[in-house]
């Protein structure tokens, strides 16, 4: 992509920023208001049955989501899956299929994926289409519960912290060229439209959760202007919040304050590929990347997915992913559609498992198989029933 390329893909960016500015912080209050629950009438819905969006992606993906199928069914959820497969790595994606994804969430407004993996080579293209569906629908918010569970026990116990990533811009703005031969630039694009946005959506997640303090971490001492915006941001949307304490951390004193003190912090809030980096360094504070859950919020929609993103190709077909995230992450997704019965019940299930500590995967120091696990989960659900 040219220099002069680059630069009108920003303005175009502008003006469009100019132009769906929220009006005031009411509005923006009431819109976010939708992202922490989904009103019956709001999401897809028909004979009894919610319909979901279901992306399997790569890896283990598709086999995660057989698992989140198999418990679903035994559990009586009463949810039903449109499946749409988007990989580029598998030959599976082209705009035609971005669409139909597309088509899909808007009907239905929530989703559960896997991750899309992507390839490191260039081929013309910049923007992943991990990317691109989330500006299509603008999912800013990613959101990350990392939480120690119950009889699993790791350097840190008992965590209970919350990360909140903006991922629509930041690093991952798509915008690079080679400006000279040999030199490249990659453009970092902070706005305050989205910087107040992201903040705002921490501060009243935390509100929301009884959450009592929110960090916002940065690294404006060396990228004054950028991540100095995003702090400005976070400093004046945190006035607004009186209950809530507020302090601010550079990027790599924070990375190592989570190894060495994790309990000091409650929400976390920072620009994207910082959320990027802290979301997978927090997974592995409390057992990796197969225990956390995530979630992705738009004004309109909510995709369910993983907290820490990986494919884990090297265990396709072999049965030994770890199942526990997913399904956490579905019942994430259940709560949302106001299914609080059967989102408690497989919570349950899958923590009753996990502190038995009879069945556990490779990645938790045991043996079992992923189908072990999701056995184990069935028949706790089944026993509850029985009682």
């Amino acid at each position: 992509m040219s220099r002069d390329r680059s630069l009108e893909v920003i303005m175009d960016r502008v003006n469009v920023l100019e132009n769906t500015t929220f009006k005031s912080l009411d509005r923006f209050t009431n819109v976010l208001n939708s992202t922490f629950t989904c009103n019956k009438g709001e999401a897809g819905k028909s004979e009894g049955a919610f319909h979901v969006t279901m992306i399997p992606g790569d890896g283990v993906g598709p086999e995660l989501m057989h698992s989140v199928r198999e418990v679903f069914k035994a559990a009586d959820v009463p949810v039903e899956f449109e499946e749409h497969h988007l990989s580029e790595v598998q030959n599976m994606a082209n705009q035609e299929k971005l669409e139909e994804v597309l088509t899909s969430m808007r009907a239905n407004r929530v989703a559960i994926k896997g991750k899309i993996h992507t390839p490191m080579e260039f081929k013309g293209e910049l923007a992943s289409y991990e990317m691109r569906l989330r500006r299509k629908l603008d999912l800013f918010a990613n959101v990350v519960q990392v939480k120690s569970l119950p009889g699993y026990k790791t350097r840190h116990n008992n965590l209970d912290l919350v990360i909140i990533r903006e991922q629509t811009e930041g690093e991952y703005s798509s915008l690079e060229h080679e400006s000279v031969s040999g030199v490249i630039e990659c453009l970092k694009i902070i706005t305050r439209e989205k910087s107040n946005r992201i903040a705002k959506f921490a501060f009243d997640y935390a509100t929301k959760k009884g959450r009592s303090k929110v960090t916002a971490v940065h690294k404006a001492n060396i990228m004054k202007l950028g991540d100095g915006l995003f702090l400005q941001c976070c400093k004046e949307v945190s006035e607004l919040y009186p209950r809530i304490q507020f302090d601010t951390m550079i990027i790599d004193n924070c990375c190592m304050q989570l190894v060495q003190n994790p309990y000091q912090f409650d929400v976390l809030v920072m620009p994207n590929l910082y959320g990027n980096i802290i979301d997978n360094l927090a997974a592995g504070l409390v057992g990796g990347a197969g225990v956390v859950p995530g979630e992705s919020y738009s004004a309109e929609y909510a995709v369910f997915e993983t907290g820490a993103r990986h494919p884990f190709a090297q265990a396709v077909g072999r049965n030994i992913a770890n199942p526990t995230a997913m399904l956490l992450t579905a019942t994430n997704m259940l709560r949302h559609l106001n299914l609080e019965f059967h989102a408690n019940l497989i919570s349950d299930a899958v923590k009753r498992v996990i502190k038995q500590g009879k069945v556990r995967t490779r990645d938790m120091g045991g043996y079992s198989t992923t189908t072990d696990l999701v056995r184990a989960v069935i028949d706790s659900l089944h026993a509850r029933y029985v009682h």
